[in-house]
């Protein structure tokens, strides 16, 4: 029997045969990209696999209403006009915002933006007696929105949306709402599973072929309405090889020439052989989320301040040789956010031992903790190796953790469902390792502290619940000047970490590796990266 990589082995070797014979023909410029997860992410609006997934299949071919600026790396982006030109809060009522959609952009099946194609794509998500509803869409994106109550067409070139509450961080959640043809849905049958190889957004690649599980081939779009983001590279072609090593020989031997999350022990290898590693400050934290519901072994916080004292982060970073930093909470201590905790995290197993005494746990009296792991995947940074890391650690102060190892979509589920859903409590399962985007004050906190956000109607994943946090995050939603925002959410997170809401390890860098026929690649400082950066 052949080894299971064999396909994919032969099929990387035929690839620069194939790419130098297509490039002579047409004289265009090829990037391939080895990606770090298992297939191709959901190409019909809202990918799937994560955050990571939005470089690839979403902000390449679709676009949101408001944007996050990812082609700059020498600071941090902000929000940007999309697809709207503005948007503001109505004065008489802020639970309403107004967007003024932009004019003469078509989607690549050469039909026409408008406020009726905004209207369709929210119901293709959120109603789910709409023709055009989409479960799987709907899935990725609905927990990502969580503010929306309802919406209306203004205008041709104008839409409303009204918010549950006044949530003046509502403007953060829309990079993630994508916005797919109309009318290629019609054309095709009013079937996705169609338009998932034939997709037509508006963004600045189209997709000109997907081989699920083995290639996605991203072409420019030379009609791009925005002229400042037209792609400097024809045609990108992603290919997943989920281990890292694979991965690492696949840019060593020719066949790609990028890859993200190189396998830290092959580092000086690649820098002996003329690559370069690229690498920034990325808002962006490896945690493990802790379920405190009745029965969880997580409910008392002497157990969950142990934990964060058990970990040697220093460690963690050289494991990663270097490509890591410690946390100390969700966000970094440089971070207008980050407070004034109490509770100092760092590496103190004499304290951490003495926590878990006084919990009643000891040599004789392990405490048992399931955690749901990922095999690996974008964001999951080196996924096995750090946890059997973390499990070594917990076991040295009388945590015995064993994992439920799944793949990256599967965790997902897991995630979306909450602490306290079967498919969770079902199994045991009272923690669960997935890293978060933190770039944003919604993404990075209010999402994960909100009783409001309690899974499945967020992604409160453990049923956090502090009154006095709940009280501070109804004043953010209500107050619009940011300075006052920071010091409302300085506080918020020093909530968490005071309460060690979760165990905090290490926040990523985000590496990548570039073959030297790679001239350009702005990494941004987000988990969102833009491609149209990747210049041959």
């Amino acid at each position: 029997m052949k080894p299971r990589n064999f396909k994919l082995r032969h099929w990387l070797a035929a690839l620069p045969l194939s790419f130098a014979l297509h490039a002579g023909l047409h004289a265009e410029t090829v990037a391939r990209y080895g990606i770090s997860m298992a297939d191709i992410p959901l190409t019909t609006g809202q990918p799937d696999r994560g955050a990571g997934a939005y470089q690839f299949t979403g902000h390449t071919l679709y676009d949101p209403l408001i944007a996050w600026e990812a082609n700059v790396g020498n600071r941090p982006g902000k929000l940007v006009p999309g697809l709207a030109t503005e948007w503001k809060a109505d004065p008489k009522d802020n639970k309403k915002w107004r967007f003024t959609l932009r004019k003469g952009v078509k989607f690549h099946d050469g039909s026409e933006f408008t406020a009726d194609a905004v209207i369709w794509n929210l119901d293709k998500v959120l109603a789910e007696k709409s023709p055009q509803f989409d479960a799987k869409q709907s899935a990725q994106v609905r927990p990502r929105i969580p503010s929306i109550a309802s919406y209306r067409k203004v205008g041709p070139y104008e839409v409303e949306i009204t918010t549950k509450e006044v949530d003046a961080l509502f403007p953060y959640q829309l990079p993630w709402f994508l916005v797919s043809s109309p009318a290629q849905w019609e054309k095709l049958g009013k079937d996705w599973n169609k338009v998932a190889s034939q997709p037509s957004g508006t963004g600045p690649f189209k997709l000109d072929k997907l081989v699920p599980r083995e290639r996605a081939d991203l072409v420019k779009n030379a009609a791009y309405w925005d002229k400042s983001r037209l792609p400097k590279t024809d045609r990108i072609v992603l290919l997943p090889i989920p281990d890292a090593m694979t991965r690492a020989n696949a840019l060593l031997n020719g066949q790609v020439d990028i890859i993200e999350t190189p396998p830290p022990d092959v580092l000086p290898q690649l820098k002996a052989g003329g690559f370069k590693l690229v690498q920034n400050v990325t808002p962006h934290v490896w945690p493990y989320h802790f379920s405190t519901y009745p029965g969880s072994p997580w409910t008392d916080i002497r157990v969950r301040k142990a934990a964060n004292l058990a970990i040697d982060r220093d460690a963690v970073v050289k494991l990663m040789s270097g490509l890591a930093t410690p946390a100390k909470g969700q966000v970094d201590a440089t971070s207008p956010w980050f407070g004034k905790p109490n509770f100092k995290i760092g590496y103190d197993l004499a304290a951490a031992r003495a926590l878990m005494a006084q919990a009643g746990y000891g040599p004789s009296k392990p405490l048992k903790a399931k955690v749901i792991i990922a095999q690996g995947g974008t964001g999951q940074m080196l996924s096995l190796p750090m946890n059997e890391f973390v499990q070594q650690s917990l076991a040295e102060i009388g945590i015995e953790v064993t994992f439920e190892v799944v793949e990256l979509e599967n965790l997902y589920r897991h995630w979306r469902a909450g602490a306290k859903a079967d498919i969770n409590a079902g199994k045991g399962i009272t923690a669960i390792n997935l890293g978060y985007v933190t770039a944003d004050p919604f993404y990075a906190i209010t999402r994960f502290t909100d009783s409001h956000y309690v899974a499945p109607n967020g992604v409160n994943w453990g049923g956090y619940n502090n009154p006095k946090v709940d009280a501070a995050l109804e004043k953010i939603r209500t107050t619009f000047d940011s300075k006052t925002q920071d010091g409302l959410l300085a506080f918020v997170h020093q909530s968490m970490v005071d309460d060690a809401q979760m165990l905090w390890v290490v926040h990523d860098v985000n590496p990548h590796a570039l073959s030297p026929k790679v001239k350009e690649f702005i990494q941004a400082q987000h988990w969102f990266q833009d491609l149209t950066t990747i210049r041959m």
